[in-house]
């Protein structure tokens, strides 16, 4: 009889939440609607229960295609949740630069935030005593200013990676990432990894892999905390007995090369650090610069094969400065300005990161007459921002003098 009553009811429950849901959904809108006199920025209509839908693979290709319908700043809703897109350079400067002490905040992600990367991942840690002791930490030894120290790893992994190229160019992204991780790993941990096959370098990739799945907009699937709450025991894990390996050998009193895991261990009481904290900087600093580097010396490679005139401009003017006696360095930048320009201009043309990484505000911004809420989510699409037709002519094109000259006339 009760399973004959459970059976009975069971759809009239599920009609009832339903129906709450939705008139909590209602009211959160109206409320957040009816406080302020000013509209939010325009946006497509959504369903009042789970409000717009944003498809988990090439979500900028769709910011971009709401972009060119509702303008250079539009509002989406899932759920209870506001998000704000900025898709145009003008935009993108008024609200993520000049308003960019209300903009540095991270939304909550109870995915990849909290479970996943149990609240020690910088680039996830929302503004508060963590995310300040995490970020002096970690800017205290990466620093723009210390990048010179770095320049022996640099051109040592720089001349293999040439002579890689020369000896297979065929296999041009291999060894892309084969030195983006070597170098990656050198700093982190002070090892020189012989293969990007190394079991190291391919389980803190997974890591990345797994971390940029459920980063993507709309990627969680409520229930699926238990699979990421093993996936971070497994990540921590690994973070940690590459530390200790480190440690071991500062322990022992051999001579331990020069590393960012050095740096934590050696000044661990000072900035206040739990080891747990430590593998996450070393280890998320490794997965966040790996790919992403090895991405964009692909994308140069491609572009210089493409463009064979911006190319030239480049190898006359290397010729010129530098000669052919030495490779070029950071220091040598600033007398490179057509280099500068091309490396600029990939990362326009085909960037790393084409959505971009989420934000949250900490106070109302208005712009243009629209009001952008405290706590809402806003994202900068970088892909639409690099082809705002307003500065880049033809965006798809590949034009290195074009970052120079637009951004002069933006500044002005």
């Amino acid at each position: 009889m009760g399973s004959i009553l459970h059976i009975f009811f069971l759809p009239q429950t599920i009609a009832v939440s339903a129906f709450c849901i939705t008139l909590l959904a209602f009211i959160h809108y109206r409320v957040t609607r009816s406080n302020h006199r000013l509209p939010l920025p325009p946006g497509p209509r959504g369903s009042i229960l789970f409000g717009n839908s944003i498809p988990a693979s090439f979500s900028h290709l769709h910011f971009d295609n709401l972009t060119q319908r509702y303008g250079p700043v539009f509002t989406l809703r899932q759920g209870f949740n506001t998000i704000v897109v900025v898709g145009r350079l003008k935009a993108a400067v008024d609200i993520m630069e000049k308003e960019g002490s209300a903009t540095v905040d991270r939304p909550r992600s109870i995915a990849a935030g909290e479970t996943l990367s149990g609240g020690m991942r910088m680039v996830m840690t929302p503004i508060g005593e963590q995310f300040r002791k995490l970020r002096r930490a970690m800017h205290s030894h990466l620093r723009p200013q210390v990048v010179p120290d770095y320049t022996p790893i640099l051109a040592r992994n720089a001349k293999r990676h040439l002579i890689d190229i020369i000896n297979d160019p065929f296999n041009h992204q291999g060894h892309a990432k084969r030195y983006a991780a070597s170098v990656v790993m050198e700093i982190a941990y002070g090892k020189q990894p012989k293969l990007y096959t190394d079991p190291e370098i391919l389980a803190i990739n997974e890591c990345s892999r797994r971390l940029g799945l459920n980063l993507r907009p709309g990627i969680y699937i409520p229930g699926y905390l238990k699979e990421l709450q093993d996936a971070h025991i497994d990540e921590l894990a690994l973070f940690k007995r590459l530390l200790y390996e480190v440690k071991t050998k500062m322990e022992s009193k051999s001579d331990v090369p020069e590393s960012f895991s050095k740096y934590l261990i050696e000044r661990q009481p000072e900035l206040g650090l739990s080891d747990s904290e430590m593998a996450y900087l070393a280890g998320s600093m490794f997965g966040a610069g790996s790919d992403t580097t090895a991405s964009a010396i692909s994308i140069s490679i491609i572009a210089a094969a493409c463009y064979p005139a911006a190319q030239n401009r480049v190898q006359d003017e290397l010729d010129a400065v530098i000669g052919r006696e030495r490779a070029p360095t950071s220091a040598d930048q600033d007398m490179l300005p057509q280099t500068m320009a091309f490396v600029l201009e990939t990362f326009r043309w085909r960037p790393v990161a084409p959505g971009g990484i989420a934000h949250r505000t900490t106070r109302d911004i208005i712009w243009q007459n629209y009001l952008i809420p405290k706590g809402v989510t806003i994202i900068g699409n970088t892909w639409s921002i690099g082809r705002d037709t307003d500065f880049f002519e033809d965006p798809e094109s590949f034009n290195p003098m074009s970052p120079l000259a637009e951004l002069d006339s933006l500044e002005a």
